[in-house]
């Protein structure tokens, strides 16, 4: 396998995707918050000092998922066209999915990652106050459509 993101001086590159036919492109993340059952009662009842936990963590994912470009270096800067959050509330946990869709000549994986990972990291942002040693974990890709690579459906997820 060749790789891509190397010149012929062996130095890093953005990949050229100029000759590539613009497609449909979707995928979807995953990530888990671990934490003590009261503190997602708290977020359940909106009893946390910074406001609704929920509302901010799914705005950041939306705005992590349009700047992915910008954060990590190989990136490239696409237009989106769509991006959905989703949280689901269990007794020490919050679960986070992320949906992006674009018509572009390179996929959106890194930015449904990208967008789990800032909703993961302001749910822990808004719930420090009340604790400290919640874990962000499982961050991975679930799926992904479109472009010459073909799908991707994660077989088996490993929640360790």
């Amino acid at each position: 396998m060749d790789f891509t993101h190397f010149n012929q001086q062996g130095r890093a590159r953005m990949v050229d995707v100029s000759d590539k036919a613009p497609t449909l492109r979707t995928a979807t993340a995953a990530g888990t918050v671990f934490m003590r059952p009261e503190t997602v009662e708290a977020i359940r009842t909106g009893g946390l000092p910074k406001g609704d936990v929920l509302a901010v963590a799914q705005v950041a994912g939306v705005m992590a998922a349009k700047r992915t470009g910008d954060i990590i270096p190989m990136c490239h800067p696409l237009t989106l066209t769509g991006v959905d959050v989703r949280f689901s509330l269990r007794d020490d946990a919050v679960d986070i999915e992320a949906t992006v869709k674009c018509k572009g000549e390179t996929g959106v994986e890194m930015e449904a990652l990208h967008a789990v990972s800032a909703a993961a990291l302001t749910v822990y942002d808004m719930c420090k106050a009340l604790q400290k040693d919640m874990v962000i974990a499982n961050v991975r890709l679930l799926e992904k459509t479109g472009g010459k690579s073909g799908d991707f459906h994660r077989t088996e997820d490993s929640a360790q």
